[in-house]
């Protein structure tokens, strides 16, 4: 009787089962890619520039249809597609994910203030826009207790109190309300001149003024970008190109207050912030 043939590969119904499974995670990554581009995105939130609305370790999803399309809508900003698709200007108050400009261009948050034709400036530490001072109200501080991911490295010592919750961080607060009536909070900490007296910034066609809600740790528009600095001087993110901006804040959909050990479940739960979830913006 003769010998049976050595096996030569893998059969062809598991041949069959592995490319079905590719042509599966190709569909997935385009279906992903596609929403991720013109629907919604996650965003997560890893400094301090934008308190007291936004807290570090907020996660908040992003819409992608209300200012048009660009390049920047999508990941990674590729394909590279000139210009903008449906375009839309924002409104002054939304608060915007856009990718900065530079070599080290990446993704940031703040809040529109400046519109194209208009001119901002600040003047002992108050928003005037188009020569209007826009109303400023002193309101309750805002507390929020340290955690490892909000320490005296973002909280200075001079606000630092201890309560009946232990170490809490209180910074003066105030409410600006725009033209229009739409208003939100902001934090003054100090008088700094470079950020609390400045110059008039008239916004160029096609750009807008950025600035981020905790006023004397936020770099913006206030400031040139690397590029456009002058040696010494403090940088920023200067005017924003629209189709740099990529979307609008919509809802916040986790938070954590950082003290998670990711090997140890049950504290993710412990570390939730769970007030925080839901949290939608005007």
């Amino acid at each position: 009787m003769a010998d049976p043939k050595p096996a030569t590969g893998a059969s062809p119904a598991k041949k069959s089962e592995m490319s079905e499974t590719i042509r599966f995670l190709l569909k997935l990554a385009l279906v992903v890619w596609i929403f991720r581009s013109f629907v919604l995105a996650p965003f997560s939130i890893p400094s301090e520039s934008m308190l007291p609305r936004l807290l570090i370790g907020d996660y908040l999803f992003i819409s992608k249809w209300n200012y048009g399309y660009s390049r920047w809508s999508m990941p990674f900003g590729f394909p590279p597609v000139p210009g903008r698709l449906l375009p839309h200007t924002p409104e002054r108050g939304d608060v915007v994910v856009f990718r900065s400009k530079g070599a080290d261009d990446h993704d940031v948050i703040k809040r529109v203030i400046g519109l194209p034709g208009d001119t901002v400036q600040m003047r002992g530490g108050r928003l005037v826009l188009n020569g209007q001072a826009i109303p400023k109200q002193r309101v309750a501080d805002f507390v929020l207790p340290l955690s490892p991911n909000f320490t005296t490295r973002e909280c200075e010592a001079d606000f630092v109190k201890n309560d009946v919750q232990g170490p809490t961080c209180r910074i003066p607060r105030y409410r600006e309300t725009l033209p229009g009536g739409r208003s939100y909070y902001v934090l003054d900490q100090h008088y700094i001149p470079d950020a609390d007296d400045t110059g008039v910034y008239t916004v160029p066609e096609g750009h807008v003024f950025l600035m981020g809600d905790n006023r004397d740790d936020s770099a913006d528009s206030r400031f040139p970008s690397a590029e456009e600095a002058l040696p010494g001087q403090v940088q920023g993110m200067g005017f924003i190109p629209m189709e740099r901006v990529e979307g609008k804040a919509l809802v916040i959909f986790w938070s954590t207050d950082g003290s998670a050990n990711w090997l140890l479940p049950w504290t993710w739960f412990t570390a939730a912030r769970w007030d925080r979830l839901g949290g939608g913006f005007e």
